[in-house]
């Protein structure tokens, strides 16, 4: 009797639960199933097509196949399960290596630093006139925000991260309106019915609803895809070699644009090559320069909700030191990360699973680890 009536109660609990996740949101049924991002996730969304172009392979250094990791930077690497670390200086692959059947043709997750790769791309249709500047109001290009308070916040606003809007940058949550912009169906809905929680241009707080509005902001102006005026204008003209995916948040759907840029660590290299070239490939300008050396400029006028000077910020990318050595790079929740150091004409591209959940200030500390293995290889 007791097993019969332990069993009841557990099929009622099951079918409460059953009950329970039919009537979650769709968005919250996939995310309760997946339950964490993973650099795979390509395969579970839709995605459109960045197509590449003339390929320009990268030059190697003779005997880079028979390189390997320093055996004291193994043990870091593995822990945040690292798939791919490679070092180029002088516009030369140093050193590649490639971990659990990842290769470099495999595509891999973007995470944030797709945030990186918009700025370009605002940076490319200011250049081409599509957009005034970055001092332009977005309710000249996203009808929903040109009025009331909203009405005051501009591109620069959305770049540097200050726009005072609602989106809640909470990745734990499944309720967050990350979560439900990685996992729903209404991306462009969830971020043009943000409302203005404090005036724009005073504090910095790291929200990927801004770059979501960039990516809508690209497409009102443009009037291409994301994905097409990618391919158009940075993944072609970089010599890119495989075709990258971007995830989209439903079939014929908008790109998510503060993440899932979907490529290999050769070609994420490149955004950082052009970076050390000022914007311009075999003798192009891509990207203004005007556009590129704000990408190094840290927006000293804001403070944090800490308090602290944002001197780890530009526009969409993020910025440190090492060694006395300025440091621009893209980065990503996951360890995503392309390092460029100007001065040594040295990039670094680390993609994996984890990343440290310590910091030091806003740095999470794994990212020492391959700055120090990155730096000796470059040796």
């Amino acid at each position: 009797m007791k097993n019969f009536r332990f069993t009841k109660l557990i099929l009622m609990v099951l079918l409460f639960l059953g009950g329970l996740y039919a009537v979650c949101p769709a968005y919250l049924r996939k995310a309760l199933v997946y339950q964490t991002v993973d650099i795979d996730d390509y395969k579970i969304f839709s995605n459109r097509t960045i197509i590449a172009g003339n390929y320009q392979p990268w030059e190697q250094i003779d005997g880079l196949s028979s390189k390997t990791l320093p055996e004291k930077y193994t043990e870091d690497f593995e822990e945040y399960k690292t798939v791919a670390f490679l070092v180029a200086k002088n516009d030369k692959i140093v050193f590649e290596q490639y971990w659990d059947d990842y290769s470099e043709n495999s595509l891999s997750n973007s995470f944030s630093m797709a945030k990186s790769i918009v700025s370009l791309m605002i940076g490319i249709a200011i250049d081409e006139g599509y957009i005034g500047s970055v001092d332009d109001p977005i309710g000249k290009y996203l009808p929903e925000f040109m009025i009331g308070e909203r009405s005051k916040v501009t591109i620069r606003h959305l770049l540097e991260m200050s726009s005072g809007l609602s989106w809640d940058e909470a990745y734990a949550s499944p309720f967050s309106m990350t979560t439900k912009g990685y996992y729903g169906q209404n991306l462009a809905e969830l971020v043009l019915t943000q409302e203005s929680l404090y005036p724009p241009g005073e504090k910095h707080e790291f929200k990927s609803g801004n770059t979501q509005l960039l990516g809508l902001i690209i497409e009102a102006s443009t009037g291409e895809t994301m994905s097409t005026y990618a391919s158009q204008k940075l993944w072609k003209p970089m010599g890119a070699k495989n075709d990258a995916l971007w995830s989209i948040d439903k079939e014929k759907g908008v790109e998510k644009a503060f993440c899932c840029f979907n490529s290999n660590a050769r070609d994420f290299a490149r955004f950082g090559k052009l970076l050390l070239h000022d914007g311009m490939v075999n003798g192009k300008q891509v990207v203004s320069k005007s556009y590129m050396d704000k990408l190094d400029d840290p927006a000293l006028h804001l403070t944090d909700n800490n308090g602290n000077k944002v001197d780890y910020y530009s526009w969409q990318w993020w910025l440190m030191e090492y060694e006395n050595h300025q440091v621009v790079y893209m980065r990503g929740v996951n360890g995503q990360y392309v390092f460029v150091i100007p001065d040594l004409d040295l990039v670094i591209v680390r993609l994996g699973h984890k990343r440290s959940k310590e910091k030091q200030g806003v740095i999470p500390i794994d990212i020492y680890s391959y700055l120090e293995a990155g730096f000796e290889l470059a040796k």
